[in-house]
């Protein structure tokens, strides 16, 4: 992952951090971003060295606070469903992935920020952070799937009513309507995020994703949950994983995957 500008990564360990390095635009989400997200997911989908992501903004301020909206405001109807899709299928990529991808979310994460963080398995905030969808403060709506992903994650009444109102709230609330997973101070969030990521690292990889198709299959249209966890249960039989968790498990011994 050559010539990345908006983006700084580093892989220890099996796992890739991803670092939104804008800090002096508040890691805002730029056209750029969503190109080199788009190569970087690339390189975690393929690469067997890597196990899982970790997505955080540079500094203490910032997760993502927004979209670059300079960049996008003169933009006509056209440009702009261009401008979503091509959001939609980076976020969706970063869902859909069959590795964990954990949020670790340093501050502001307002707009696609938000956007970022709940396209992410799961989302660890400081005690600093703050979420909002303060789209309609500009006349416009979320375009990067965050009037969908919002009602997943918080249910529709929350959801028509942070995305209506614009609000921005803090982390305690977010942790309290099911935002986030976890809460933490800034000093212990990188740590922890790297401690749920070993914790699901040591799993069965091939059995994690397909734990993230299986949950992932309840919200597609036209694809039955139920008929989707029967059919990867059945799968999961075939592979070496399973034979070695299932010993192990005779064996009273820890599973080597």
């Amino acid at each position: 992952m050559t010539n990345l500008t908006v983006l700084n990564c580093d892989l220890k360990e099996g796992v890739l951090t991803v670092v939104i390095d804008r800090e002096d635009k508040l890691n805002a989400l730029n056209i750029s971003f969503f190109k080199e997200m788009d190569l970087v997911m690339d390189e975690v989908y393929s690469s067997p060295a890597i196990k899982g992501a970790i997505i955080t903004g540079r500094g203490t301020k910032a997760f993502a606070a927004g979209a670059d909206i300079s960049e996008f405001m003169h933009f006509d109807a056209n440009e702009g469903k261009k401008l979503s899709r091509n959001g939609h299928n980076v976020l969706n990529r970063i869902e859909s992935c069959p590795k964990p991808i954990i949020a670790a979310v340093n501050g502001f994460a307002l707009g696609g920020g938000c956007e970022l963080s709940m396209a992410c398995h799961i989302r660890i905030a400081s005690d600093n952070a703050k979420f909002g969808q303060p789209e309609v403060n500009l006349g416009v709506i979320p375009g990067y799937g965050g009037t969908q992903r919002l009602i997943q994650l918080v249910g529709k009444g929350k959801a028509m009513e942070l995305l209506m109102t614009a609000d921005i709230i803090n982390a305690e609330t977010a942790l309290r309507i099911g935002l986030v997973n976890e809460l933490c101070t800034l000093d212990e969030l990188i740590p922890k995020a790297q401690a749920m990521m070993a914790k699901i690292c040591s799993k069965g990889p091939i059995a994690v994703g397909k734990v993230v198709e299986c949950v992932n299959a309840h919200f597609k249209e036209g694809v039955l949950g139920f008929t989707t966890e029967v059919n990867l249960f059945g799968e999961c039989f075939k592979t070496a994983e399973f034979k070695e968790g299932t010993a192990a498990f005779a064996e009273k011994r820890k599973a080597n995957f």
